[in-house]
């Protein structure tokens, strides 16, 4: 797993399914998925990471987990897992499901922004549109969580985070396989734009960022 952008560290297979204690019998589809999506070519920001995805979800899943660095800062942090059922499922209309979770700190100036967390869902759909994504039945959460320290921790500056949990259906080829390593690309956008960094392509210039943001607090 050696894509031409993007740092990943690949420490378990991450490919859950009942059948694991089976036999081989993972479908073709979710294996070509799978591949597409640990050869897709991402940001240098971002650093990426295999991890155990949920088991009673879907028959089966594969999960990895993302970080947007700048130096020692952790700009944004996100987990997106792929979900398959070969039989479909009626709330996906599909056979495969995208799932993602995606928080960064806020400057206190954005945070207090009322249309917050409409810009930060239109950033989750305009990513995909972006690299004209075809998915169908888009749902999910914005929260924006607020917190003051007291006492010991007195001196912290009080920190705002947003938080971004939603699902989505990619739409499969004619050969029943969607496109998971595009897909796997815009959530990658949406983690860097949410950190605050420019975009990589001149010609998404108008896209709006939020700014650059410090790293972590220390008490």
């Amino acid at each position: 797993m050696a894509p031409a952008q993007g740092q990943y560290s690949d420490h378990s297979d991450g490919v859950e399914g009942k059948d694991r204690a089976e036999g081989p019998t993972v479908p073709p589809a979710f294996l070509a998925a799978v591949d597409a999506l640990r050869s897709a070519r991402l940001r240098p920001e971002l650093e990426v990471e295999v991890t155990r995805p949920p088991q009673r979800l879907a028959p089966h899943a594969y999960a990895m987990e993302a970080a947007v660095v700048d130096g020692e800062d952790d700009l944004a942090d996100g987990r997106l897992v792929l979900l398959h059922d070969p039989a479909g499922h009626d709330a996906w209309q599909g056979a495969f499901r995208l799932v993602t979770l995606v928080r960064a700190e806020l400057e206190p100036e954005m945070a207090a922004d009322p249309l917050l967390p409409e810009v930060c869902w239109s950033w989750l759909t305009g990513a995909l549109d972006a690299r004209g994504l075809s998915y169908g039945e888009a749902g999910g959460t914005v929260t924006r969580a607020g917190s003051h320290y007291f006492g010991a921790l007195s001196t912290r500056r009080p920190a705002t985070q947003i938080e971004i949990r939603a699902s989505w259906t990619p739409r499969e080829s004619r050969g029943g396989v969607p496109d998971a390593a595009s897909h796997l690309m815009a959530w990658g956008d949406l983690l860097c734009q949410i950190a605050g960094l420019p975009p990589s392509d001149p010609a998404d210039a108008a896209v709006v960022t939020l700014p650059q943001r410090r790293g972590p607090q220390v008490s």
